[in-house]
């Protein structure tokens, strides 16, 4: 089996090798049981699996193994500021946690895998206004997951519910909510995008917020998404 693949996890299992968990373009998620050689031939190199790298990836594919081989591996997509501007690294390994706990179901991998290669290039090549990147990712990513915010009802005055992902007139009896004057901002939070979210304009603590009720968005949509860990991060940073 030949696919594309975004590194977005590795996890030691003993002395000699790694899994490696893996967004595919052929194949959704995967797992691969990877052996770290330090041989100068070897036809897989250990080292390229660092999150968010994108693959050129060949395995024999067993169906019944939880976990893959892989045969041949080297990297597709060379980035060039990614891995050495240290804003750009963290919102990288924010993306790479943050991908590995919200793509565990059926979404269209082919689709997906498409968007975020797309989006890591846009950032790779940024210089600078990209403080709002990882919020519009979010956010047009919840189109391909199937549970993008119904704006249809939107009104002033009417708060948003998290839950169902809709306005509503009429505070909701539980707490996951937007407020009326943080939900009549989402209509233009839908409309930004890489080429003209740098005329948006947030602080930090404002950014922080929106960031924080992203993410709790998708933890009412994704049965089992955790809090993340790279959040405290990205937050002192942007």
């Amino acid at each position: 089996m030949k696919s594309k693949a975004l590194v977005l996890r590795t996890v030691k299992y003993n002395d000699t090798s790694f899994i490696a968990h893996l967004l595919t373009e052929q194949c959704g998620c995967i797992g691969m049981m990877v052996h770290m050689s330090r041989s100068k031939r070897a036809a897989v190199r250990h080292t390229l699996f660092q999150p968010l790298t994108v693959l050129d990836l060949e395995w024999d594919e067993r169906p019944r193994a939880s976990l893959q081989r892989p045969k041949q591996a080297a990297v597709a997509l060379p980035f060039t500021t990614l891995p050495y501007d240290s804003h750009k690294s963290a919102m990288a390994l924010f993306l790479a946690e943050f991908l590995y706990h919200a793509l565990k179901g059926d979404s269209d991998s082919g689709a997906v895998f498409a968007y975020v290669v797309r989006s890591l290039e846009w950032l790779d090549t940024c210089t600078k206004g990209y403080a709002n990147f990882h919020l519009v990712f979010l956010l047009r990513l919840t189109r391909l997951l199937g549970f993008t915010p119904n704006l249809d009802e939107a009104r002033s005055g009417c708060c948003f519910d998290l839950r169902s992902g809709c306005y509503t007139p009429s505070q909701p009896l539980h707490n996951d909510y937007l407020s009326a004057a943080d939900a009549a901002l989402l209509p233009k939070l839908m409309r930004m995008r890489y080429d003209n979210m740098h005329v948006f304009k947030f602080n930090g603590s404002e950014r922080a917020r929106l960031l924080e009720r992203i993410n709790l968005y998708y933890s009412l949509h994704l049965p089992g998404f955790p809090a993340l860990k790279s959040l405290a991060v990205l937050r002192e940073l942007f």
